[in-house]
């Protein structure tokens, strides 16, 4: 089956700034969050290895940004590390070597004729304001944000056209603070929330900046929705559902799209005091102040029941308290990363937009497949023949094009990633990227399989398309 891809939409690749560049030129005492849990922690990620060199792209961007050409990739979308642009946090001193960096990154992309898309924070909240004052625990930290934000826009807006307030902002609060399986490890569900409201606020603040200003392009922010799934019809598991959904998706997109809080949710926090008592002002920044368009990660599905166990009124609140994780029979695995394979999310996802949300702009911003042991792969002149990749991509975005005919406002597919680069304990152990990266010194860079095939995807806008088991 061949499917046409629409000459507008967007077939780029993704990454960010603490999972490519390395510490080359960092300054004492600009680690990061990531920089310091790595620090703490070097023992949980995957052989020790981390943000400390990562891929090298602050030393081989340029060589990077030939490989993006050679692909013919028309977008890219990284970050700027707040924790590196600044040499002082609370008087705002830039470091003018990043910065400068920063700008020979953009203009190399612009000159490949590559567009560059910025994410202001991508888990790069610097250490020293986690240390001072808790993180996003404080309003203060709201305020330094968006000065930032201003800061990042003059300098940077009169080029770079796609702004995100922040990648995927419920996440580290999510594992540290929610769940706590990521250092610093601490149990607290109020600063769960505390933490995804001021991130909803500093969202609203930078783009009430970035609008007041006038600059030519548009901004928004980089969610990363679980579209989630009932084990059955029963109203049980319909409402465990619905409360996963107003928990963990709801918390931003209402917010962020229609300026307001679910009347449910905020009754919820408030019944089990971990309310996040918003100052009236703020709450109208946030209700005049939403997102001109989103970006969306989606990888897995989420699948939810009813529980079947009484909570334990001992434990502190957590979501869970009304539902409990399904474990689908027979779902296909991606065994490396442990996620569920469900192309059909894009789909639903897309449908869950246009219905809930008045079909907001948005696209695809990460989505992917990490393979374990890509050595094995490799054929006799040394390239991954990554089939299991292409095949992975291939039925995704026939969903989401699906979608956009049926009426869908989503604009395009970002891949993550367009090389191999680090994630959080993962380290190298799974590898995303259409270009491997090797782990030795010259940090050699190669294409697989599948950075010709997405070049041919974006020369020939035809999707060829089977609906066959994939290739595990």
């Amino acid at each position: 089956m061949l499917i046409e891809i629409p000459e507008t939409f967007i077939l780029g690749a993704a990454s960010s700034a603490w999972q490519t560049e390395g510490w080359q030129g960092k300054k004492a005492g600009q680690d990061s969050f990531l920089d310091q849990w790595y620090q703490q922690e070097r023992f949980v990620w995957h052989e020790g290895y981390g943000p400390a060199v990562a891929t090298n792209f602050m030393e081989q961007y340029g060589e990077d940004i030939e490989l993006m050409k050679e692909i013919h990739l028309t977008h890219y979308r990284t970050s700027i590390n707040w924790a590196r642009f600044f040499t002082d946090y609370e008087k705002l001193i830039v470091d003018e070597e990043y910065a400068a960096h920063i700008d020979a990154v953009i203009n190399a992309l612009i000159a490949a004729g590559v567009e560059p898309m910025l994410c202001l924070e991508h888990y790069e909240l610097p250490a020293y304001l986690l240390d001072t004052y808790d993180g996003w625990s404080s309003r203060y930290v709201v305020e330094l944000y968006s000065k930032y934000a201003a800061i990042a826009f003059e300098r940077y807006g009169d080029r770079v056209k796609h702004w995100f307030t922040f990648n995927e902002p419920i996440v580290i609060q999510t594992r540290c603070y929610l769940d706590a399986i990521r250092w610093p490890h601490e149990q607290n569900t109020k600063k769960w929330m505390q933490w995804n409201y001021h991130k909803t606020l500093a969202s609203a603040l930078a783009i009430k900046t970035y609008h007041e200003k006038g600059y030519q392009g548009r901004i928004g922010c980089v969610l990363n929705p679980e579209m989630v799934y009932a084990r059955s019809s029963s109203k049980e598991d319909q409402q465990a559902q619905k409360m996963y959904d107003l928990f963990f998706n709801r918390v931003f997109f209402d917010p962020m799209i229609k300026g307001i809080y679910p009347e449910e949710l905020i009754a919820l926090c408030k019944e089990h005091d971990i309310y996040f008592d918003p100052a009236k002002e703020d709450l109208e920044v946030i209700q005049q102040h939403t997102v001109d368009f989103l970006g969306i990660n989606q990888y897995y599905p989420k699948r939810v029941r009813a529980p079947r166990y009484q909570w334990n009124a001992e434990a502190p609140f957590h979501p869970e308290r009304f539902y409990e994780n399904f474990d689908l029979p027979g779902k296909q695995m991606n065994r490396s990363r442990g996620w569920e394979i469900y192309p059909k999310v894009m789909y639903d996802m897309a449908n869950y937009l246009k219905e809930n949300y008045g079909n907001i702009p948005w696209l695809i911003t990460e989505n992917g497949m990490g393979r374990e042991n890509e050595e094995a792969f490799m054929d006799e002149n040394g390239q991954v023949v990554d089939d299991y990749r292409i095949q992975f991509i291939s039925q995704h975005l026939y969903w989401l094009l699906k979608a956009v005919e049926e009426g869908a406002n989503c604009e395009g597919y970002m891949l993550w990633a367009f090389t191999d680069c680090i994630s959080p304990m993962n380290a190298f152990k799974n590898r995303y990227g259409l270009v491997r990266i090797e782990r030795n010194a010259a940090r050699t860079r190669s294409l697989k399989k599948s950075a010709y095939w997405y070049r041919e995807l974006i020369d020939e806008r035809r999707l060829s398309y089977e609906e066959l088991p994939l290739i595990l």
